[in-house]
């Protein structure tokens, strides 16, 4: 996103970006806040995460604030947005209680006094029983919590099921009022900054984005609502593990929609996806996850870092990559299964958290399938050094498990991957594994097929080369395949959002 010195879009008009996390792992959010800032507009981001205390600094010329969600209650008797927040929170007589007043359940959510489990009558007693006897029954060994969680689903189907019944698509004030801690955490904030747009990224931020516009509208200000979708909500795992969590958040997603002024999406696929489910007047604007073209070659003149260097390995030795969230649909799993039958193969993990429980589980199978020694695990550098990172590895990793958001975009680290120059071993997940094959960037393999992947990865170690060629010549997709190119359409939507018309 280039600043347009004739006509600078800027020019006082304030952009807020809303995200539901601690800013520094999402590379999508730190370019969208950076170029826009580049551009001319006045962007403040902010995150909500689970923070000791409040944190700022700056992407660029743009302020980030991390807000911590455990953050005392609004106060009632300050400005009179921050009031408008307060009442907003007691909306249809639910109250704070469920954000600021309830209780912690066992995921580190809130659970209000009259939550997913408040209704009267039998199903109430039964959710008790059933919360207290599984406590019993796991604290003396006598139950595995896999059987006392399939245990209390009964009772979950049922509070869904009363709630959307009473309630529609606003259910999710009672089946999950921790989405209310967005709000009283961000909404003030929001109100003070007084933005003329806001850019909401991904699900959670909507409604806090979309209750915000309209108590400025009620206060005769015009402001602008863009819900940037960073996945399709129905085709998601659920962050929790109960039945409450994927209808709470439709319902939420469907209740907040309508207000959003544009969308923006991450793929042609979604965007089609986003038009059926919500009857989008218009289709999303398409901005694909891809990184900036000219990387910094420092960061707080640290030069970037070496991959190969930091697993401590010589440049004839053959090296496999995964960067990126660790979960077991992601499929790291059957690169360790695969290790075995590639000898004298590395692998790196780059990870955010090197000592977090499932990366520990990954390390744990490198030993027993005795390949620990060749399983490097490192953390995240910064986004902007990150495709010199992985440049001096052979083989980009995609190992991603068939789950519906996996089948519908080009994710991150595979333009990553690309324009690390990387040949790229994928599983077959509809969108990627195309591309692979159209492009010839790259192998395909079955998913969670380990030995399938060896075979891939064999394919290319024996000719990088032509793999690599793809990404040379007048056919390269690189070219558009760059965060530059996306951000221009970004600026665009945002000149046209807040353009006066007749």
């Amino acid at each position: 996103m280039q600043r347009d010195v004739a006509t600078p879009p800027g020019a006082g008009r304030r952009v807020v970006m809303l995200v539901d996390n601690a800013v520094d792992g999402d590379s999508r959010v730190q370019k969208a806040a950076r170029s826009a800032a580049d551009a001319g507009w006045h962007v403040t981001l902010l995150g909500c995460a689970r923070v000791a205390a409040e944190r700022r600094w700056r992407l660029g010329d743009a302020e980030v604030r991390v807000l911590p969600l455990d953050a005392p209650p609004v106060d009632t008797h300050g400005p009179p947005d921050a009031g408008a927040v307060a009442a907003g929170l007691r909306d249809a007589g639910v109250a704070g209680r469920g954000a600021a007043g309830g209780r912690r359940d066992a995921d580190g959510e809130t659970a209000g006094r009259h939550g997913a489990a408040g209704f009267r009558g039998g199903v109430r007693g039964l959710g008790g029983a059933s919360s207290g006897l599984r406590g019993r029954l796991v604290a003396r060994g006598g139950l595995p919590l896999r059987v006392a969680r399939l245990a209390r689903r009964p009772v979950e189907h049922a509070q869904v099921r009363y709630w959307r019944a009473r309630l529609g698509d606003r259910a999710w004030r009672r089946l999950e009022p921790g989405l209310w801690d967005y709000e009283r955490v961000a909404g003030p904030i929001i109100d003070e900054l007084r933005p003329d747009l806001i850019h909401a990224h991904d699900f959670r931020m909507l409604g806090v984005a979309a209750r915000t516009a309209d108590r400025a509208r009620a206060r005769g200000r015009t402001v602008k609502l863009v819900w940037d979708a960073h996945e399709w909500l129905p085709g998601a795992r659920p962050r929790r593990d109960n039945a409450r969590w994927l209808p709470a958040h439709l319902g939420y997603v469907r209740e907040y929609v309508g207000h959003v002024d544009a969308v923006v999406t991450v793929s042609d696929t979604l965007a089609d996806l986003l038009v059926r489910d919500h009857d989008l007047p218009e289709r999303p604007t398409v901005v694909l996850n891809a990184p900036v073209a000219e990387p910094a070659p420092t960061t707080a003149g640290v030069p970037a870092p070496d991959l190969r260097a930091r697993c401590g390995l010589a440049a004839d030795t053959p090296l496999l990559v995964y960067s990126g969230a660790m979960a077991v649909q992601r499929g790291v799993d059957t690169v360790v299964e695969a290790l075995p039958r590639l000898p004298g193969v590395h692998l790196a993990l780059v990870v955010a958290d090197p000592a977090a429980a499932y990366v520990r589980q990954v390390v744990a199978r490198a030993v027993r399938h005795g390949v620990a020694d060749r399983v490097h695990v490192l953390p995240y550098v910064p986004h902007r050094q990150l495709v010199a990172f992985l440049a001096t590895a052979d083989v980009g990793l995609i190992p991603l498990h068939h789950w519906p958001n996996h089948e519908i975009a080009l994710i991150t680290k595979f333009f990553e991957y690309a324009h690390a120059r990387l040949p790229i071993v994928v599983s077959d997940v509809r969108t990627m594994a195309d591309t692979v094959r159209a492009t010839g960037q790259g192998e395909v393999f079955r998913a969670r097929d380990a030995a399938d992947l060896a075979r891939a990865v064999r394919a290319v170690l024996a000719d990088p080369g032509r793999y690599r060629a793809a990404y040379d010549g007048p056919d390269s997709p690189l070219p558009t395949w760059t965060w530059e190119s996306q951000a221009d359409r970004l600026d665009a939507l945002y000149r046209r959002l807040l353009t006066p018309t007749p």
